[in-house]
């Protein structure tokens, strides 16, 4: 049943990062500026993160293998359309839907893992294989995208259709029947939450070619700041919330969502600006921009084994403030030593070192304490919870590096225009940093 879950995040991985890669070439076949592009990834991003939550909920009640197979299915077609289609509205349109499928497979594939495998040493190590997989299959993307590129940008879509095929059989085989839960579906906080977190992506990213100041800018920003409102509300009352308000008060939970943001946002953007400049601007091909950011997603994989006995020994709070440092030095170390053309050894290697140092640490770290102490009935609420947190937080982070790339990127050699996006990347990581340091600082134990 592990090995079932592990293909799916396998899957997922390898999905993002082939399509990752093949950015700049669909933008050249179908005529899309940069502004257009993020949403290929955002797409993705704001279908998985709108209904994460929902996802969990809805397989705590009706039964986390029938939802986990469903939603499967569904992205596999997607997959498969996706690789069809010969307009840019259309992908953007395929890659929500994949979005909205991967919400359900995401935290259901979570839930089914925490509530198999006991809290404590068992849980972590499945954990830490669970990473193992993801990482290879960011790093399997990466390469994969890079050939499959070469050959055509429509393969890095239909490639995964197979594999999701083949999990779909196995899921059916090894994932054991389990009983629905009792309770109702939140469907107007799903409604509120999801429209929310569009509107708000698309206000930040349209801002910059309208005007911060023009009417349509302003009413967006207030109908979508009015929405998540609705959506708060709407949680404390409904008879059956997405989100229990109770367990945003416990603190170690809030701080994994956080972390989560900081890591998956500051480089999901950190790839997709290192993706246009390394392609676009310094004509690098897409086998050779994947192989430049492998040695990240290569780290992950070597180190996420060990990562479980790590978390027994030390804690989930001392791993994620390690992967916080690794991630703002990452960063740090770019912005000072990129100059006006960041040199690959110097900048660009030691670099991608650091982040996947940072992934390595944080991601098993952060979902052991985002779920540690839950009930069984809820794993899949903080499961989802805590990835929701991870999604939107990227779609956020990515929006603005977008805005302030100005949409389209700059002349051939023009390494300025980006120094703006990495500095909001930076930000982003060290207040992840700072957040864990104070928090073990606070709760270090008096000495006497």
């Amino acid at each position: 049943m592990l090995a079932v879950l592990c293909l799916v995040l396998f899957l997922d991985a390898l999905d993002v990062s082939m399509v990752g890669v093949a950015l700049p070439s669909i933008g050249a076949e179908l005529g899309m500026s940069t502004a257009a592009l993020q949403w290929i990834v955002n797409g993705y991003v704001l279908g998985y993160g709108g209904l994460l939550l929902l996802g969990g909920r809805t397989a705590d009640l009706l039964g986390r293998r029938r939802v986990f197979l469903i939603a499967l299915a569904v992205f596999a077609v997607a997959s498969l359309v996706g690789g069809l289609v010969d307009n840019g509205a259309l992908l953007i349109v395929t890659r929500f839907v994949k979005g909205l499928a991967a919400a359900f497979t995401a935290p259901t594939a979570m839930s089914i893992l925490t509530t198999t495998f006991a809290q404590g040493p068992a849980r972590n190590r499945a954990l830490s294989i669970f990473t193992v997989f993801g990482a290879s299959g960011y790093s399997s993307g990466l390469i994969l995208g890079g050939l499959l590129t070469s050959a055509g940008w429509r393969w890095t879509f239909v490639t995964p259709v197979p594999l999701a095929l083949l999990a779909l059989v196995a899921g059916y085989l090894l994932i054991p029947k389990d009983r629905p839960g009792e309770g109702g579906h939140d469907v107007l906080g799903a409604a509120t939450l999801t429209s929310g977190m569009l509107l708000a992506v698309y206000t930040v990213v349209a801002a910059p070619e309208r005007g911060w100041l023009h009417p349509l800018t302003l009413g967006s920003a207030v109908l979508a700041a009015g929405l998540l409102v609705a959506f708060v509300i709407t949680e404390n009352r409904v008879s059956h919330p997405l989100i229990h308000m109770d367990i945003l008060r416990i603190g170690a939970v809030v701080r994994a969502n956080l972390s989560l943001v900081a890591l998956f946002g500051s480089y999901l953007s950190f790839q997709f600006m290192m993706t246009i400049y390394l392609q676009e601007v310094l004509g690098w091909s897409p086998l050779r921009m994947a192989l430049a950011l492998l040695p990240a997603g290569i780290l992950v994989a070597v180190g996420s084994p060990f990562m479980g006995g790590l978390i027994d020994r030390f804690g989930t709070s001392r791993l994620i403030l390690t992967s916080m440092l690794s991630l703002s030095v990452g960063y740090l170390w770019f912005l000072a030593t990129a100059g006006s053309a960041p040199h690959y050894a110097i900048t660009v290697l030691p670099t991608m070192l650091l982040l996947g140092g940072g992934f390595a640490f944080g991601f098993s770290s952060i979902m052991a304490q985002a779920t540690d102490g839950i009930d069984n009935s809820e794993q899949g609420l903080a499961s989802g919870l805590v990835q929701t947190s991870g999604q939107v937080g990227a779609a956020l982070v990515l929006a603005v590096v977008t805005a302030l790339l100005g949409g389209e990127h700059g002349a051939v050699g023009d390494f300025g225009q980006f120094r703006p996006g990495l500095n909001f990347v930076t930000a982003v990581g060290v207040a992840g940093l700072l957040l864990n340091l104070v928090a073990l600082i606070r709760h270090r134990p008096a000495r006497r």
